[in-house]
This record gives structure tokens, sequence and C-alpha cells, in this order.
């Protein structure tokens, strides 16, 4: 297979120009850490990696924006912005190994979502690579600017079916002067949930509330159902949470050993799978109780991560909620069923696939084959 990795917008632009006018099949990836999310990708004629487009294109502090290329590092641009007191907070999975693109086209967000949103609410603007050959320039650099934004929002979560991603502009949230992580452990799933809806309907706005089952607790090095609390902002405020919450007040790098437990339990299990079910917040305790596996949940947003041994204890939790598997294992194939509940806006997102790409020529079989 033909390896391709452009060094400009430009070149992107032009080489899956090339390829689409050739009909070759064409696998797009940064670095490719996410092989496993969404469906298994069919036999490609050219691979192209935005791995090279890594630059720092804009940085304005003041206005609080910043435009880099789709290929850098998302540590790296993590690194970055801490250095300017500065944060994109999407806490994705694989961080170390992922592009910029890569997270915002898998759409993959963390802990912090609760407070701060997914992609799709700090994403600003950007430019894309089309099968045409052309550059598309969507959104801008200012905050209030929407023109054009929602077509980067088509991009987000497409998993590179649509176009490719060359630059991505943010909004930065200003990093607190502090944080701190308080844990909660409780016998059963309704404890916790009880404590999650004390705080919730309290003035406390905490930026994280995530709830791990036993058997997620044990590997994060805790037991028991277990209510973690992630809280930012100047002394008074922290002073407030030790005041209001009591609890355990932990230190170290909890916060990424939970961002990082789903590829944790990817590397050490080639045939698991990690199914997502969003579900309401007055059913999380109960879809708790049932997911099997180590769960960990969201639980402020409804997402609860199921990590499967294998695609039949997979099947019993894509019974709860509204499923997908967002991570097969490493052996599945266009039959493994991985997106069972389409709603409504799946004609529509078709339409859309034959918009961008009516020779479906990239990625195929990513978005569970389905698009």
């Amino acid at each position: 297979m033909e390896q391709i990795r452009p060094r400009s917008p430009e070149e992107l632009a032009a080489r899956l120009g090339e390829a689409s006018a050739a009909g070759q099949r064409i696998r797009l990836e940064g670095n490719g850490s996410k092989a496993r999310a969404g469906g298994a990708i069919s036999e490609a004629d050219v691979r192209i990696s935005t791995a090279c487009l890594d630059q720092v294109l804009i940085f304005e502090p003041k206005d609080l924006t910043m435009s880099v290329g789709a290929g850098l590092p998302f540590a790296r641009f993590t690194e970055l912005l801490d250095q300017h007191g500065m944060m994109v907070p999407l806490d994705p999975p694989f961080a170390a190994q992922a592009t910029v693109g890569g997270v915002v086209a898998a759409n993959t967000s963390g802990p912090r979502r609760r407070l701060y949103g997914t992609a799709r609410d700090l994403v600003i603007g950007m430019k894309f690579a089309t099968l045409e050959g052309k550059i598309v320039q969507s959104g801008g650099m200012v905050v209030k600017n929407v023109a054009g934004l929602d077509m980067a929002k088509l991009l987000i979560g497409s998993l590179g079916t649509l176009a490719a991603i060359a630059t991505v502009n943010f909004k930065l949230i200003p990093k607190p002067q502090g944080s701190r992580t308080f844990v909660f452990e409780y016998n059963t799933a309704s404890e916790a949930v009880a404590m999650r809806d004390r705080i919730l309907q309290s003035a406390l706005q905490p930026s994280a509330v995530d709830l791990c089952n036993p058997a997620a607790a044990t590997v994060l090095g805790l037991a028991k159902w277990t209510l973690a609390i992630g809280v930012s902002g100047n002394a008074a405020v922290l002073d407030r949470y030790q005041r209001e919450l009591g609890g355990e007040a932990i230190e170290g790098g909890f916060w990424r050993a939970v961002e990082e437990f789903g590829p944790g339990f990817l590397n050490a299990n080639p045939e698991g799978c990690i199914v997502r079910c969003a579900v309401t917040l007055d059913q999380v305790g109960a879809a708790m109780e049932k997911l099997p596996g180590a769960v960990v949940a969201r639980s402020a947003n409804g997402v609860c991560y199921s990590h499967c041994q294998s695609t039949d204890q997979a099947a019993a939790a894509m019974t709860m909620g509204r499923p997908v598997m967002e991570y097969g294992p490493s052996s599945r194939t266009a039959a493994l069923k991985m997106w069972p509940n389409k709603d409504s806006g799946f004609p529509i997102m078709q339409k859309v696939k034959r918009m961008f790409d009516p020779k479906h020529l990239l990625n195929r079989g990513r978005l569970y084959g389905d698009i």
C-alpha cells in the first residue's frame, strides 16, 4: 500500500484529489492510535497520514484562541497550552499517541466533559481537504464567529469518512489556580448515585463526576462502588468543596488513569470490546448494576463505558440504553454488528456521506460499516 504523509494542507488536498480521480480506496488517519475504534477499515490502495501537519499556526493568548495542524500530537498540544496557563480540557484517551485531528475526528472526550463539553463546544473552526482536491475553511479564529462552523461540526466524530481535517482552531480555557479530587466509596450503586444527586442539586459545579463499579475501581487501586469528584478553582473555592463534600481528597495521577482506562484495557485484551451506553441520569445506577465487566461512567452525563472481555459479553451490554460498540476486538470483521440502534437522523448521515464521498473511497468500514 502506498504511504503518503503530506506536509501542508495544500499537498493533503492535492493527494486526496489525485487518489479520488484514480478511484483509489483511501485509508485516512493521524497516528493510527484508535485502530480498533468504529468498524474495521476495509482494504485500501493508499494510506494518507496527517501526522506531518504538526505546526502551531496561530496563537492569540489575549483572544483565548489557537490554531494548530491536525497532526500535532495531543500530548504536545496540552504541554504547550500548560506553559501559557491555558487548556483545552477534552481529556481524550490515547492522549500520548493521538493527534489533535484524530481526537476531533473521533470526538473523544474524558471526565471533564461534564463542565467543559466535547469537541463541538471547544472547536471554533477548521480547514479540511476534500476528495475534489479543494481546501474548505469553516468557522474562524473568533469565539463568537459561527459562519460556516456547521461544516466543521460535520467532521467532528466522522472518523475520517467525509474529508481530511488539516487544521483546527480552538477556544482556550484559562487554567484554574488549583484542583482537587475527592473519592467516596459505597457498598451499593444506589448509595453512590444518591451522593451524586446531592452534589448535582447543590450550588457546587465540579468539573468531573465519574462513577466506577467495583471491577473498575479495583483497577484504579480502590474498591467498592466509587464516586470520584474532580473540582477546580482558587483556594477559597477548593476549601468550600472540602467543607461541603467532606470525603477523602487524593493526590497523584488519578484522572490520567481514568482517561487511559480504556486504552489500558484494550492493550491487555486483544479480543476485548468497549461498549458505550447512553442512559438518562436516573438510569445510571441501574444500568451500571447490569452492565458486564469493568464499568466507568460519566455519571453526570449519563454515558457508561462497559469494558467487555468478549463479543458475547458485549452483546449483553448492547441491550442497555442507546449502545454502540465504540472499540471492537482486533479480529473484528464487517459482520460484527457494532451499531445496532440507529435513530431517525441516519438517512441524513448517509446523504451527507454521498455528498462528500459519492464513491465511498474514504475509510471504508469506519463508522461501523454503515456510512
